[in-house]
């Protein structure tokens, strides 16, 4: 039983290890430079080195965000296609530099941007055995939110209630009534995406 128990939390570390991550599956797209060059082949990227990779007929071109205007690709686990631009922004106090993000909702006045990272947690595995929990650790894809506006730039958002109504102070009650009323998760993709729609809905009208 003790080699048993020690085997199944090796084969879930492994489990977690052997999913397959953003930087490691390629898509079929394209790649626009700043210069307009672009290239169509398959595409790799990695938002936490701010890098992309063009497969053009088996001949591999890697290129970093300061030299790319946007690429797209086909994800084919979502059905969809997804568009990733280099944006400028202050990385320190004073600097800022081209990186990338995805546009999950591109609208006016206000447009929901998002980076992909993978962070290492614990997750509890009982033993019947000893009677008690293991631990063993994961990788876990998570995401970063931003808004854009033109007067403010690219806005960070810290997926609290308090920080979203702020960003759309100006139509922050009809908002929350939205959130409340189809009862929303504020750190949710999709459901930023629907709320994010809705407040550029209010200026429409």
């Amino acid at each position: 039983m003790k080699v048993w128990g020690t085997l199944l939390i090796a084969w879930l570390s492994l489990q977690a290890v052997a999913q397959n991550f953003p930087s490691e599956v390629w898509h079929e797209g394209k790649v626009v430079l700043i210069n307009k060059e672009t290239h169509k082949g398959l595409v790799k990227y990695d938002l936490e080195t701010d890098i992309v990779q063009v497969n053009v007929k088996n001949i591999i071109q890697t290129f970093s965000s300061k030299k790319i205007l946007y690429f797209e690709i086909f994800d084919q686990s979502v059905d969809s296609y997804r568009q990733f631009y280099a944006l400028p922004y202050t990385v320190s106090p004073g600097y800022k530099t081209p990186i990338l993000f995805e546009v999950l909702h591109e609208g006016n006045p206000l447009s929901l941007l998002a980076r992909e990272g993978i962070t290492t947690e614990s997750v509890p595995s009982y033993s019947y055995y000893y009677g008690r929990s293991n631990f063993y650790s994961r990788y876990k894809l998570v995401y970063e939110f931003y808004f854009f506006n033109k007067k403010n730039g690219i806005q960070r958002y810290n997926l609290k209630k308090k920080n979203l109504l702020q960003l759309m102070q100006r139509k922050s009650s009809k908002v929350r009534e939205f959130i409340n009323e189809h009862n929303l998760k504020v750190d949710r993709r999709r459901d930023l995406e629907r709320i994010t729609s809705y407040y550029n809905s209010l200026w429409d009208t």
